[in-house]
């Protein structure tokens, strides 16, 4: 019998629901479910990390919608973005039509996958209907004091002359010409993140539907330390140099002060001295570092003393400043009070530069404690610290910083390693920022009526020099919406994830011309039920929605403080043990295999191969295996249909009639607790696959039930409904069933059916299997030893040995111990 003709078929139905709009969602009174995956950058071409992304949703969507829920299943696009500046200025091609044209292309791709999105709700983030309300919302979060501009450090290439962000230096290195990147201070505007630290961080602990990797990597990022902020005067000046510590237990400790050499203070304080050219010479020097090499443990520890001092509030003692690689003016308050007897970066840089090691806590069972090279960082009794020696570490902490606060030289304290969220990027290819600035007024935010602010299309692609905005004339003059006089428009765009912190909204009302989304409808859909994507995601997309969506419920416009009740991130598609990559030569393409052996067997192949949270290795052995299969199920139900074998009859039900009913409605209990919550895709489709080994092995017997015969194809092409839906539509039409079988409702399995009648029943010798006996289910443990120890095979080897003992297991197994 000829091979199922997948090309023919998949077209016929992709087309039919198009046409239909069968995928098409408004609310109802059904219960609601909302799955989600993540959308993608419209680079032109899907890969094998979206095929199993994608179809790992829609798989959940399908079968929810079967298991009767009203079920939100949208796709859009995180249009805007780096690689379409870059195609413009290499291709000398508009941004727009580079992202539209591979919008259009991907949108036919994913449409060959048969994924059951609801097309009508699609959304693009470089779309003016959906940057106004990006641009809507930096507004109230503008007026909400939430939006606010700082100088901040920034990546600047000298030889492009424009801001790059982070995944832009490469080894230092500019990405589009090869020169050194330096660090620049400039004005940016930021997103304060951090007023909703305490609140992100606690509400971890109610994301029970997340993987917890992610909930840890969360509450790292956010940071939470309990400390003292202490001001250290600065000497023969009216400033002082405040820190923060976790260990304020360790101040008697301090032998010298740390800031960070761009620290504002220390350009005054070496101003016109001999330290000021060495100074600068270490900033420059740092420059081409990143944060993330200066903060490195391996990196060695180099400053230099500036030639000033400042003194410890508590014990009076003269305390030099030094500036140093290993402390950042982005983190803290940019100065350290070092204490290198407990702390190994400090006391790696004062063994370097020969600077003073205080012992100030010793462990409590050590009398003769000295630091060699190791700093002690863990709890004891307080040493070398005046009133507080003997004291235990927990009540020293809490006794000097009462003395702290007695002297006013600080305050206990709440820190955070969260930062505030820097928004702004120097790109044409971005939400503009919707601010006006006056020469009178100042900064003023456009009205809400004049939204959106559109990118303008006079615009020059050089890739040298600020923002391409800035090359607009007709985009840089505005009215001040105070005084009317003419003002400039702010040219830096927003990071493409403030688009992305708010698009799951957008999805629920995705037309709304007058809103951003109706506030009955986000809270009808709310929250996504189920998220899927990529664990690279964890911290800054998951923490930044999480961030836009308690912002949004506290401006009124949702009930939802939470965007995610569940998530789940897939592992990545590897080819010989590596990600799939150009360079590495290994790239498997969908869109071959689509063509070679149809989107039902590459669904089926990236579903069964692996667990959704796990890698999955290609394996084209793997795909076939998967082809076959299809066609096997394709030639059962054609043999079933064109040989009338639903019509045969039996008048009593046999052995193999009772195994059949079993194994159908066992498979329907495995199929449904393997999808539903546990997403364990691969043992839902081997138990698929046995059910259709049984109904060949049945459909070959001399008598069999018609009717029972097509209740389990029934069943195949329902279960299989969600993993291969277009092969199911046509069997299901062909089956002689009316209407969709996506619009059909999922079985329910017969517990009593799923009850055996008989048992097989494993004899092992000394926990090696020797034979096998069916006896009726529930056989009582004396019997089952009986009839074991009746068996022939087991009688040639237990016989001249002497039995020890006997264990059974009732319905499983007997294990017979010999010597």
């Amino acid at each position: 019998m000829a091979n199922y003709p997948f090309k023919e078929i998949e077209v016929k139905w992709q087309n039919y629901w198009t046409e239909n709009s069968v995928f098409k969602t408004t609310e109802n009174n059904l219960p609601k479910y909302y799955v989600l995956e993540m959308f993608p950058y419209p680079s032109g071409k899907i890969h094998m990390g979206h095929v199993r992304n994608y179809s790992i949703g829609d798989v959940v969507a399908r079968f929810k919608k079967m298991r009767g829920f009203n079920v939100l299943h949208p796709m859009g696009w995180d249009a805007f973005g780096l690689p379409a500046e870059n195609a413009a200025i290499k291709h000398d091609i508009h941004p727009d039509i580079w992202t539209r044209k591979n919008i259009e292309e991907m949108k036919l791709q994913l449409n060959t996958l048969g994924l059951s999105y609801d097309w009508e709700r699609e959304v693009s983030t470089c779309s003016p209907e959906y940057y106004k309300w990006t641009q809507w919302l930096f507004l109230q979060f503008y007026n909400k004091g939430l939006a606010y501009k700082k100088e901040s450090r920034v990546n600047w290439c000298t030889s492009c002359e424009t801001v790059l962000a982070n995944e832009q230096v490469v080894g230092g290195l500019c990405e589009r010409c090869d020169s050194k990147v330096i660090k620049k201070m400039l004005n940016q505007w930021f997103f304060k993140i951090t007023d909703y630290a305490e609140e992100l961080l606690q509400d971890i602990d109610n994301l029970d539907g997340w993987p917890e990797k992610v909930k840890i990597m969360q509450s790292n990022w956010i940071g939470k330390s309990t400390g003292a902020e202490i001001d250290f005067p600065i000497n023969n000046s009216d400033k002082t140099l405040k820190v923060f510590t976790t260990r304020p237990d360790t101040i008697f400790g301090v032998t010298y002060m740390v800031l960070a050499p761009e620290h504002p203070y220390v350009a005054e304080m070496v101003k016109g001295t001999e330290y000021e050219d060495k100074v600068e010479a270490i900033i420059s020097k740092l420059q081409h570092m990143s944060d993330i090499e200066r903060t490195s443990t391996d990196i060695e520890k180099e400053g230099i003393f500036i030639g000033q001092y400042c003194s410890n509030p508590i014990s009076g003692k003269k305390i030099p400043i030094y500036i140093a690689n290993y402390v950042l003016i982005d983190y803290g308050t940019g100065a350290i009070m070092a204490v290198p007897g407990h702390d190994q970066r400090d006391l790696e840089f004062a063994r370097k530069y020969n600077i003073e090691v205080i012992p100030v806590i010793k462990p409590e069972e050590e009398e003769d404690f000295k630091i060699e090279n190791v700093a002690y960082d863990g709890d004891g009794v307080m040493v070398n610290s005046g009133e507080f020696d003997g004291m235990k570490t927990g009540e020293a902490y809490e006794k000097i910083c009462e003395l702290i606060e007695e002297k006013q030289a600080g305050k206990k304290t709440i820190s955070y390693r969260l930062r505030d969220w820097l928004l702004s990027r120097q790109r044409y290819w971005g939400t503009p920022i919707p601010i006006i600035y006056c020469d009178d007024c100042g900064t003023v935010p456009v009205e809400e009526e004049n939204l959106p602010v559109a990118l303008p299309t006079d615009i020059k692609f050089t890739g040298t020099g600020l923002s391409p905005l800035t090359t607009s004339e007709s985009f840089l003059q505005a009215k001040c919406p105070k005084c009317g006089k003419l003002g400039k428009r702010e040219t830096d765009t927003m990071d493409t994830f403030v688009d992305s912190s708010w698009y799951f909204l957008r999805y629920t009302d995705s037309n709304n011309a007058k809103l951003p989304f109706d506030k009955d409808k986000a809270n009808y859909w709310m929250q996504v039920d189920q998220y899927i994507g990529g664990v690279e995601h964890a911290i800054l997309h998951l923490l930044y929605a999480r961030f836009f969506t308690k912002v949004i419920k506290d401006l009124e416009l949702t009930d939802v403080s939470e965007p995610f009740e569940n998530l789940l991130t897939q592992g990545m598609v590897l080819k010989d043990g590596a990600k799939m990559s150009k360079s590495k030569g290994n790239v498997v393409s969908p869109e071959e295999i689509i063509e070679k052996y149809g989107a039902d067997t590459a669904r089926l192949f990236v579903l069964f191969a692996a667990p959704p949270e796990r890698d999955l290795e290609w394996s084209d052995q793997g795909v076939e295996g998967c082809f076959r299969f299809l066609n096997r199920v394709w030639r059962l139900v054609v043999d079933a249909t064109e040989n009338n074998l639903y019509d045969r009859k039996t008048d009593s039900q046999s052995k193999d009639d009772k195994n059949l009913k079993y194994v159908i409605h066992n498979t329907i209990k495995r199929v449904t607790e393997d999808v539903e919550g546990r997403f364990n895709f691969n043992t839902a489709i081997s138990a698929i696959m046995e059910l259709v080994n049984e109904l060949y092995k049945y459909k070959e017997n001399d008598t069999i039930d018609g009717k029972l015969l097509k209740e389990g194809v029934n069943t195949v092409i329902i279960l299989l409904a969600p993993f291969a839906p277009h092969i199911v539509e046509e069997l299901w039409e062909n089956n002689l069933d009316e209407g969709s079988v996506h619009q059909a409702s999922w079985p329910v399995y017969d517990k009593e059916a799923i009850v055996k009648d008989e048992a097989e029943v494993v004899i092992q010798i000394n926990g090696k299997l020797k034979d096998k006996i069916t006896v009726p289910s529930g056989t009582a443990k004396s019997d089952l030893e009986e009839i074991a120890l009746r068996s022939e095979k087991v009688k040639t080897f237990i016989e001249n040995k002497t039995i020890v003992k006997i264990i059974c297991v009732p319905n499983k197994l007997v294990n017979i111990v010999v010597k």
